[in-house]
């Protein structure tokens, strides 16, 4: 059992008696492998009280490099798998709501159907906070838009037009498509999603500043505010699939698209599972990619 790994679930969870069980070690193994780490880089990790535990300073300082060690641990079992052949393997991916909610499930459907042992393991967040997941080893890979990361190989999938969503009785719901100049006068809902926001972009190339009254992190929440009237928003289509909300969407003038894709570090020293996956998600979307060829072996 990697100690590294025992002290990073011990962080995840909150607790030694939830790490133990996640891990199905007893509490006191579990506290025994952060002992014996404390003990070989000679200071105190973890404190604990009534409260739950935290780290000291020494932990603060030391944690980017034990959870970079958790993470090479967890890439060398992969490895040893790989070399028995793809029969199982764990898949982390760093994911939006829009795109795990609507577009991912079914992905995940097809390629279970032919690798039904490979676990997904789906980390949420928006585009800055998914490229550091990366780049820090907590993911595989992710999905951003490729043009808000840098530093990492990126892969283009698929285009997603964006609609104005307004109140059903909204003055604008009678038109038959809005224009960007119509919408920067209205109360503004944004959906944070990061360094790169696409209406704020499309806003200033057509030297427009929206009325922003409210930044949020949730296309749903975003969605249920709008409902209650309290301003308008610019949300992807893909999360506007399915909804149960009493809203009313338009085509923008001019269009705005945001591609979706994915990041990633270095392919050939991804876990074969990963490896499996993206070369299944560029065959099905190579129509906008740019990595026909991707060898997996």
């Amino acid at each position: 059992m990697n100690c590294y790994h025992a002290f990073m679930t011990i962080l995840e969870t909150g607790s030694f008696t939830k790490a133990a069980e996640e891990l199905g070690y007893t509490q006191s193994a579990i506290s025994q492998m952060v002992h014996s780490l404390e003990k070989e880089l000679a200071t105190t990790l973890l404190l604990r009280s009534r409260k739950g535990i935290a780290l000291t300073p020494d932990g603060e300082e030391l944690l980017p490099y034990i959870r970079r060690l958790a993470n090479s641990h967890r890439e060398l079992m992969e490895k040893q798998k790989e070399m028995r052949g793809l029969q199982s393997g764990i898949i982390r991916i760093g994911v939006f709501s829009s795109v795990s909610c609507h577009w991912l499930p079914g992905l995940m459907k097809d390629f279970k159907n032919q690798y039904p042992s490979v676990v997904f393991e789906l980390h949420q967040g928006e585009y800055t906070s998914i490229a550091k997941l990366v780049r820090d080893g907590s993911v595989d890979f992710g999905f951003v838009n490729p043009y808000a990361v840098s530093e990492l190989n990126t892969i283009a999938l698929k285009h997603d037009e964006m609609l104005a969503v307004l109140p059903y009785n909204h003055p604008l719901s009678a038109c038959e498509q809005v224009s960007l100049a119509e919408l920067s006068s209205e109360p503004f809902i944004l959906l944070d999603e990061g360094q790169l926001c696409e209406p704020l972009e499309y806003f200033k190339k057509n030297k427009l500043q929206p009325n922003i009254h409210y930044r949020v992190h949730d296309d749903y929440t975003i969605m249920s505010m709008i409902e209650k009237g309290l301003g308008i928003s610019i949300l992807p289509e893909l999360i506007l699939n399915r909804i149960s909300y009493n809203l009313v969407t338009k085509k923008i003038s001019p269009a705005i698209v945001r591609t979706i894709g994915i990041a990633f570090k270095n392919f050939k020293a991804l876990p074969i599972a990963s490896r499996y996956f993206i070369s299944f998600l560029v065959k099905q979307y190579g129509d906008i990619s740019e990595h026909k060829n991707l060898q997996v072996m």
